[in-house]
């Protein structure tokens, strides 16, 4: 059985695209696979899980050697199971930078564009077989798209991932502006989380000169009940950096509706990463940061020490 799966902290298009995947294995190419996540889904991707009633895939905790995996939406090896070199890794579909690490045991399939979302890049792989996709992967393909640009905000989004959504969502017969704003809605309701959980909820590690940061961001329509929570969020970082191996946290609330993001400063180090990266004047423990939406495309690529 092969097992589908992306990156730890799962998200909605992690979560919705090992699902879709594993949809087209079994159902299209007549190969057995599984989805499996690599932590609890967020808020946002349990909601869509819910909405296309699909059931949680099963949570993995590492992979056995030889195990039969593909990885879909990452291919950073700080994102992935421990041994996931001993395993079989068969193919590797993927929309961010190419960051090594991994090693296959033959040459694979490796497919990685320059689109917004994986899903986006799964229809494509599926040609004329995507015509066969039933409802609720074209709905969770559909909340995959919407998710990742941030319902077409994201500087990230391509015209090929709106075309698709718009199509996506006339054959469902839903309003994308009614759907998306359920789900930002269900993304924004963080209160049940703890202040570390929130810091790994949606983070990736990244090095900047040596030093090691988990980059957090959380996306949200509601951003005050985040920065209520400030203080505490804050003060969490030192110990969720010990315990995941990482010099510094660095969190970004980044507001859906006003495009924009609000950079923590707990420290120094926050601080210069905050004026060097993107020229902030810092005068308090935050900073807003005006038309940053993307970790991927505006937040990592221009951090600097």
């Amino acid at each position: 059985m092969i097992k589908v799966f992306g990156h730890k902290a799962p998200d909605t298009d992690s979560t919705g695209s090992a699902i879709i995947w594993a949809w087209y294995l079994n159902d299209v190419k007549g190969q057995a696979a599984e989805p499996a996540l690599l932590g609890s889904p967020n808020t946002e991707a349990a909601f869509v899980l819910s909405r296309w009633r699909f059931e949680t895939p099963k949570i993995i905790s590492d992979v056995a050697d030889g195990a039969q995996v593909i990885v879909v939406d990452t291919n950073n090896t700080a994102e992935l199971p421990a041994n996931i070199n001993n395993a079989d890794i068969l193919a590797i579909i993927d929309h961010h930078k190419l960051v090594g690490g991994l090693e296959t045991k033959g040459p694979i399939s490796i497919t990685i564009r320059p689109l917004a979302c994986t899903a986006t890049i799964m229809h494509n792989l599926m040609g004329d077989n995507a015509a066969r996709m039933p409802e609720a992967i074209k709905g969770v393909m559909l909340s995959c798209i919407l998710s990742d640009t941030l319902e077409f905000r994201s500087p990230t989004t391509t015209p090929q991932d709106q075309i698709l959504a718009e199509a996506l969502a006339a054959d469902l017969g839903l309003s994308i502006p009614n759907y998306a704003a359920e789900m930002f809605t269900a993304k924004s309701d963080v209160s049940a989380f703890s202040d570390a959980e929130l810091l790994r909820m949606d983070s990736k590690e990244y090095a900047v000169k040596g030093v090691k940061f988990r980059v957090s961001v959380l996306e949200t329509t509601s951003p005050q009940m985040v920065l209520d929570r400030k203080t505490s969020l804050m003060a969490a970082m030192p110990a969720v950096a010990t315990e995941d191996g990482v010099d510094h946290v660095l969190l970004f609330v980044i507001d859906i509706l006003k495009e924009e993001a609000t950079m923590l400063i707990p420290n120094a180090t926050s601080q210069t990463i905050a004026e060097k990266s993107f020229g902030a004047v810092v005068a308090g423990n935050t900073v807003v940061l005006p038309g940053v939406m993307s970790r991927k495309k505006q937040i990592i690529p221009n951090l600097k020490l």
